[in-house]
């Protein structure tokens, strides 16, 4: 129950103690990945693999975030941020922060994690542990397939420091001129292209207990090179060696309104990303000593600040290779996604997915006539719903046309050779590809131009803004009259992702749903200035103003003696106007909760400010990506999916799509989704007053809630696969999202 109505004490809903900063509530969503990797119930590769995913997501906060941040202090910008920190400040409070975590990273990995591995049979051994024979193996594959990529670099004077990549795993060497007792330093890099860690073969690795071979046993790619110095610097005494690692700036950096070509822009400004800006971290072993260390902070113009020491191994993003083990029994139980009921009927008594198929005599858009279609991945199979939708689509001959965004996709597309095929088919076929997606610029080029060659029309977006929404539009041909058949997603066009992100996605024939898409469309290919939407909120046109409404209206009906009741699921809150204005919302007595994956700088639960509102997180097996917005509104409930996340740079900075779901049975459903959530007790984290989140455990009358489990047995027993037949069946019966 909400608490009392709050009297009219003036508060200044932009002081800055009531906000939570960016960068810092990112970090504490770092911190519950690791927490994953940490937690003993979590399936010992699947730990690996949020070791991993904690330093590739710190790798791109250094890139983009602290590189920003950087260069905000050397330009001497002295704005605030809402919780009224400066640039400097930040980067101090990041980097207080960082320290013991990456410590932590490293100390879990070194002292539990590496000897579970071996105590499962995955041995990742050091170079000196190695016996003679495992020794004389490693040497000789070094000399045959390692030695030929290696290229030695001499610093002296009439070598310069060599640039460092972004990225890259290097060694410092330190090498002395036997005659002339002359120290020289120099650089190796350890190549990318080749694998991070070298398997022995299985006669050479260490036995199991049963004289079975163990499951891996190797090393890493660095200790064979450190180990084999000597046939790179022949004649030289290896006095030293040092691993390490830099990150550089990598966002780009684009004049649009200069740019007459956005497409080679971008293509300009990705060689200079592989290049990579300014150095903004250097990664070394904490034993690496004073003069090595001096030297490398000089060359590469950094500061004791920029410098994260570890104890281990460097770079431990490459861990994710050993998820291709075929190790079963150390992961996740088989993902098992099913066909919506109303795309399927069962050919064959064993219930098999893999044989669902559309009723006889219908086809996909006579599914969708009857009524509004939803659909909820990766629960419910991607490849059988979106997928299937767009390639239905593209060889119908009664279609005559198909728009779509893209904002990114697979490298191996099917969607994309769809539109290609509906291309050839004779179809109009127009895609809006947003070049500007974070790290998938080139795959997007590619496709961008693969498209055009096939007779597309490619447009790229509008100046200034990210084109960011889900949306496809399908014109067909039914007797006398055109029909519109949209789909609007919460997730992007990508079969991927889409196993392991949790989205959400409408079809639909609606009259007005389809008018509004078109003119979404007209919006972002042609010169519309659409400034009003039957039903959709759009970003930036309408959207922040209808939000606001939403919100103020819960107020109104709340002061007004009726009940308020918000319930919002996104990946980060951040927007400061959206937050104040639901601290007025709790300051009135309306019930809010809020589920955000990521960034939150809203605070919960302080006296006469929000104590009406509580925010939970939650990490697990799937990434949390749907957007979900639940508006009481007396009794006429009111909820919305879509794109957009409540973020300045969603509402204002980019094209987005946020459709209000009409039918009820749908809504009902959504409805339960968040209830489910709300209640999951195993893997959601409480937010907590002072920007620290508090894991939620079962009480001791209290089942485990795992809302993700919850839902994918629903999705199961929603198409009468039980999860009995399922472990029977085992892994056979998973459909391939």
């Amino acid at each position: 129950m909400p608490k009392s109505k709050k009297s009219s004490t003036s508060i200044n809903l932009n002081d800055p103690q009531y906000y939570i900063n960016r960068e810092l509530s990112w970090l504490e969503f770092n911190n519950r990945v690791l927490h994953e990797a940490c937690d003993q119930r979590t399936p010992l590769l699947e730990r690996l693999k949020f070791l991993a995913i904690f330093s590739s997501n710190l790798d791109e906060f250094f890139m983009v975030r602290v590189a920003a941040l950087k260069q905000q202090v050397e330009a001497k910008v002295t704005k605030l941020t809402p919780d009224g920190r400066t640039p400097q400040q930040q980067l101090d409070d990041i980097r207080l922060h960082l320290i013991p975590k990456v410590s932590q990273e490293h100390q879990h990995f070194e002292q539990i994690i590496r000897p579970l591995l071996a105590s499962h049979g995955i041995h990742i051994l050091d170079y000196i542990n190695l016996t003679q024979k495992q020794r004389t193996y490693l040497d000789n594959y070094f000399e045959d397939q390692i030695f030929p990529v290696l290229t030695p670099l001499a610093v002296d004077p009439s070598h310069p420091f060599p640039y460092i990549s972004n990225l890259s795993l290097n060694l410092a060497v330190v090498v002395k001129n036997p005659d002339t007792d002359e120290e020289f330093f120099a650089r190796v890099k350890v190549p990318s292209v080749l694998p991070r860690f070298l398997p022995l073969p299985p006669e050479l690795g260490i036995q199991l207990d049963n004289g079975q071979p163990a499951h891996w046993t190797g090393v890493p790619l660095e200790q064979a090179i450190a180990h084999n110095l000597d046939s790179l610097f022949p004649g030289m005494n290896i006095q030293e060696y040092h691993p390490f690692r830099i990150t550089r700036d990598a966002d780009l950096t684009l004049e649009e309104d200069e740019a007459d070509d956005l497409l080679l822009a971008i293509e300009q400004e990705l060689r200079k990303r592989r290049i990579g800006g300014n150095p903004v971290r250097i990664e070394i072993q904490s034993q690496t000593p004073e003069p090595v260390r001096t030297r490398l902070l000089q060359d590469l113009d950094l500061t004791e600040s920029d410098v994260y020491e570890v104890d281990g191994l460097l770079g431990l993003r490459d861990l994710m290779y050993f998820m291709a083990l075929p190790l079963p029994e150390l992961k996740d139980p088989p993902r098992q996604s099913v066909v919506p009921m109303r795309l399927q009927r069962l050919r064959e008594p064993s219930l098999d997915p893999d044989v669902l198929e559309l009723d006889e005599g219908k086809d996909f858009f006579s599914v969708i006539r009857e009524k509004d279609l939803f659909v909820h991945h990766p629960y419910q199979s991607f490849s059988a719903t979106v997928v299937r939708f767009i390639t239905h689509a593209a060889h119908d001959p009664n279609v005559l046309a198909i728009k779509m965004t893209l904002y990114r996709t697979s490298g191996d597309s099917p969607i994309v050779n769809a539109l290609i095929a509906a291309a050839e088919n004779g179809k109009q076929v127009s895609v809006l590809v947003e070049l500007k997606a974070r790290f998938d610029e080139e795959n997007n080029i590619y496709w961008a131009r693969r498209l055009e060659r096939v007779g597309v029309h490619v447009v790229y977006g509008l100046v200034g803004l990210k084109t960011h929404c889900k949306t496809v539009m399908v014109v067909r041909r039914e007797k006398d009259r055109m029909r519109r058949y949209v789909h609007i997603g919460t997730g992007n066009y990508n079969p991927k992702t889409a196993r392991l992100y949790t989205d959400l996605g409408l079809f639909s024939c609606r009259e007005e749903l389809g008018a509004d898409i078109t003119d979404l469309f007209n919006f972002l290919t042609g010169y519309s200035r659409q400034k009003s939407y039957r039903e959709l909120l759009v970003a930036p046109v309408n959207m922040r103003d209808r939000f606001l409404e939403l919100i103020r209206r819960e107020i109104t009906n709340t002061k007004n003696g009726l009940t308020g009741r918000i319930v919002a699921k996104m990946n980060s809150l951040v927007d400061p106007q959206i937050i104040t204005h639901l601290y007025e919302a709790s300051r009135a007595g309306v019930q809010i909760d809020l589920i955000v994956r990521g960034i939150c700088c809203l605070r919960p639960g302080l006296p006469d400010l929000s104590e009406n509102i509580r925010v939970i997180s939650i990490i697990g097996r799937f990434l949390e990506h749907s957007r979900m917005y639940y508006f009481y509104n007396n009794g006429q409930e009111e909820i919305y999916i879509g794109s957009a996340d409540w973020m300045s740079r969603n509402l204002d900075r980019r094209v987005e799509v946020i459709t209000p779901i009409g039918d009820p049975d749908i809504a009902k459903d959504l409805q339960e989704i968040l209830g489910i959530m709300l209640a999951d007790n195993r893997q959601s984290w409480d937010l907590q007053g002072d920007g620290t989140y508090m894991q939620r455990r079962p009480g001791d009358d209290c089942p485990e809630a795992n809302s993700q489990t919850t839902l994918m047995n629903m999705a199961l027993r929603s198409t009468g696969i039980t999860t009995n037949l399922i472990d029977a069946k085992k892994s056979s019966l998973a459909t391939d999202n």
